[in-house]
């Protein structure tokens, strides 16, 4: 797909509607400086955009949050926010079930929730900027698939 040519197409509009995103891990803890927990994620996260038909431009993690570039489609802020979070938590639970163990087992999450109830979304003012930010999270990388369009060209 030529990101300049072929406009997104839905039932009562045209276009894409790119947002910043960030959610934060409750109570900070730094759950992603674990490789294979963050690379989990990674691929949570993609199978979430492919189930629901999210495109997920950019993903950057740091310790203990993660930063996106999404297309938001026909969807609301709250609408984006629930279904990405909702199913990486739930999968990411079911991969390390310690996480959900009593503190005193080892657990971080016992009788709660992965994600902070808060989230930032929000449309980029410089795309530029807000990739290269996204890119340079202390685990930052493009997730791009190869079927998938990519902003980059945008930002040139």
């Amino acid at each position: 797909m030529d990101c300049k040519n072929e406009i997104p197409r839905h039932s009562s509009c045209v276009g894409e509607a790119w947002m910043h995103g960030m959610f934060k891990i409750k109570y900070c803890h730094k759950i992603f400086d674990d490789e294979q927990v963050r690379n989990c994620c990674e691929q949570l996260f993609k199978d979430a955009c492919k189930k629901y038909e999210i495109k997920i431009s950019e993903l950057g993690f740091d310790n203990n949050h993660v930063h996106m570039l999404v297309d938001m489609g026909l969807r609301t802020r709250p609408q984006i926010a629930k279904l990405l979070k909702g199913y990486v938590a739930k999968k990411l639970f079911l991969n390390f079930p310690w996480m959900k163990k009593p503190k005193q087992e080892g657990g971080l999450f016992w009788k709660s929730g992965l994600w902070n109830p808060s989230y930032y979304l929000e449309s980029p003012k410089d795309m530029k900027r807000i990739i290269n930010y996204i890119r340079n999270q202390k685990y930052g990388k493009k997730i791009i698939d190869k079927n998938q369009t990519t902003l980059i060209g945008y930002a040139s």
